[in-house]
């Protein structure tokens, strides 16, 4: 895991790099989150490809027990990737309505993650 740190007015932003799976499961995302967060981020930014395909699938649970972890710790997350290719209403109906808040976003590029945090 590499952490590239990109800066903003409101504070340092973590992306998170890897050419594996990070997160698994809940406790995987409250570690990589614990550690960013002693480290003083306060914004992450990972990517769909180093998260585990069942997140995006809702019925998992898994992608709101990690974000409810980012929710307690006021980080805010922003998902990197392309989201096309998991299926399903739910799951666009998800990224839509977090899109519509600051805490936890979508996004298909780096320049739109970074924007996201201004």
């Amino acid at each position: 895991m590499n952490i590239v740190q990109h800066e903003s007015p409101g504070g340092k932003i973590a992306e998170v790099e890897s050419d594996r799976i990070l997160i698994t499961n809940s406790e995987d995302g409250l570690q990589i989150l614990v550690d960013l967060y002693y480290q003083d981020f306060g914004k992450i930014i990972i990517h769909e490809k180093n998260i585990t395909p069942a997140f995006f699938d809702l019925k998992s649970g898994i992608a709101g027990e990690i974000l409810q972890k980012f929710v307690n710790f006021k980080v805010r997350l922003v998902i990197l990737g392309d989201f096309s290719k998991h299926p399903g209403q739910s799951i666009k109906d998800f990224i839509f309505e977090s899109n519509k808040g600051r805490q936890v976003n979508f996004s298909g590029s780096l320049e739109q993650a970074l924007e996201k945090f201004k």
